[in-house]
């Protein structure tokens, strides 16, 4: 059975099992993940693992997994990247919005910016903080300030988590040194000075046209702030009423968001220095500057600031903390499960078949490499994984003479492309859904329509920049 049956089985299994049927995502998505997995023949197997590279004792021992075992290892590997993440930042939020610090935040943010252009502010705000960390980390920290926000104003709540959308998820796939723009910029011998000047110009106008289809699109729904696992509506609602003297200081209210990015980006700045730091920096970032262990230090302050709402009184905490994990155990089960459906789509070796096929057209190159990166990634579900695919794919054309502009464009054109088009095989499109209380098909218009819109704004404006702008 070709690759693409596969894909389109999966796809419908999936699609009708939550939309029409309305099975649980995690029984659906499992349900796909089997059924794609069961149908991969054994040659398929063995084309995925020679495009990984695997060696032939690695490819044997794949042969001989059964079918729950190659599950069990894409659920496992998904978790074991946002498990501790999803967890840890549940806590935080619920910290954030019991203690205050989240409307502290929004009372000072309205008063600078004013509610109009609050939703600026969150597009600039997420895709500033998106550069060194990943887009799941930025959306966690922010999420509990787009509900405090959407308290305050309900018509808007959509318009606040999109708000944080456009700005973090582009500039995740073309602003280094995030891993996919970084790698495309090592493969294409692109500087990182280059990319990051040029991937930051295109993708701010990217941000703006998401937030643009954002305000476009909230006027035609109305969805307003919903009680999820870990946190009730009236609970928010508690909070416009206080005081600003009863809630944390701004610098208090910041830290768990403000640290973690701190720490974080401070490891990747270690990383990338060509001019090595003292050894006891490095060891300090290379050890608190962990994505899990940065978020624990968040989690730990924001937990003394839920506290001290409660004057310390410690017993207090433990209903509100084993909400939050409740709620953040139901994430990890969807986007794990997501990942194992991804992970039995990329064994079907679907990317490999859209290589090959794509080598029969001879299109524009960047058209080209926009479509083949999208089609990967709708395929199989990661931003990253579409982008690292696609760049091994068209490495042949940045050989002298074959481009008559710079490959930075190549390499920005690569990273719209992986904006188009994620749905229910990708772990973000689950926390998104779960962790903002939108349904599935309110996920779809306020998040994937979202980024192909951005993605085909790219693909514009890059090839309008390399041809005015060739840079050679």
């Amino acid at each position: 059975m070709s690759p693409v049956i596969l894909l389109v089985l999966g796809l419908t299994v999936v699609l009708a099992g939550i939309l029409w049927v309305k099975l649980h995502p995690v029984i659906a998505l499992l349900t796909g993940a089997l059924l794609v997995g069961a149908l991969t023949s054994t040659e398929l197997l063995r084309q995925y693992a020679a495009s990984k590279g695997l060696s032939e004792g690695q490819t044997t021992s794949l042969l001989e997994q059964s079918l729950g075992e190659r599950v069990a290892i894409g659920f496992g590997n998904t978790c074991e990247k946002i498990g501790l993440l999803i967890m840890l930042a549940s806590i935080i939020g619920k910290g954030l919005l019991d203690s205050g610090a989240a409307e502290r935040i929004v009372r000072s943010m309205l008063s600078v910016f004013g509610q109009k252009k609050a939703p600026w502010a969150f597009t600039l705000s997420s895709f500033v903080l998106a550069i060194p960390i990943f887009f799941d980390t930025v959306f966690y920290l922010m999420i509990p300030l787009a509900r405090a926000m959407g308290v305050r104003f309900q018509r808007s709540y959509a318009l606040f988590v999109m708000a944080i959308i456009a700005g973090g998820t582009i500039a995740h796939s073309l602003v280094p040194p995030t891993p996919g723009p970084l790698f495309a910029a090592g493969a294409f011998g692109v500087s990182i000075g280059l990319m990051i000047m040029v991937g930051t110009i295109i993708g701010l106008a990217c941000s703006t046209a998401g937030l643009l289809y954002a305000f476009w699109l909230n006027k035609r729904q109305d969805i307003t702030v919903r009680t999820t696992a870990d946190t009730s509506v009236e609970t928010l609602k508690t909070w416009l009423n206080k005081d600003t003297s009863q809630l944390p200081s701004f610098f208090m209210a910041n830290l768990p968001i403000v640290l973690p990015v701190i720490l974080i980006s401070g490891d990747t700045i270690m990383k990338s220095m060509r001019v090595s730091a003292p050894a006891s920096i490095e060891t300090f970032f290379a050890f608190a500057g962990d994505p899990n262990v940065a978020l624990f230090i968040a989690m730990i302050i924001s937990l003394y600031l839920m506290a001290k709402q409660h004057d310390f009184n410690l017993k207090d905490l433990k209903k509100p903390v084993e909400e939050s994990i409740l709620s953040a155990g139901t994430i990890i089960l969807i986007t794990s499960t997501g990942g194992a459906f991804g992970h039995m789509l990329q064994q079907t070796s679907i990317g490999s078949w859209i290589a090959g096929q794509a080598s029969n057209y001879h299109y524009a190159i960047l058209p080209l490499a926009f479509f083949i990166t999208a089609v990967i990634r709708t395929a199989q579900g990661s931003a990253t994984v579409a982008m690292i695919t696609a760049v091994g794919m068209l490495t042949v054309f940045t050989s002298e003479g074959a481009l008559n502009f710079n490959p930075v464009y190549l390499a920005i054109v690569i990273g719209c492309g992986s904006k188009i088009f994620p749905w229910m095989n990708d772990s973000g499109f689950w926390i998104i859904c779960k962790m903002s209380g939108f349904t599935e098909r309110e996920t779809i218009r306020n998040f994937s329509y979202l980024l192909l819109v951005m993605g085909i704004v790219g693909l514009v404006v890059t090839m309008t920049m390399a041809k005015l702008f060739p840079l050679i």
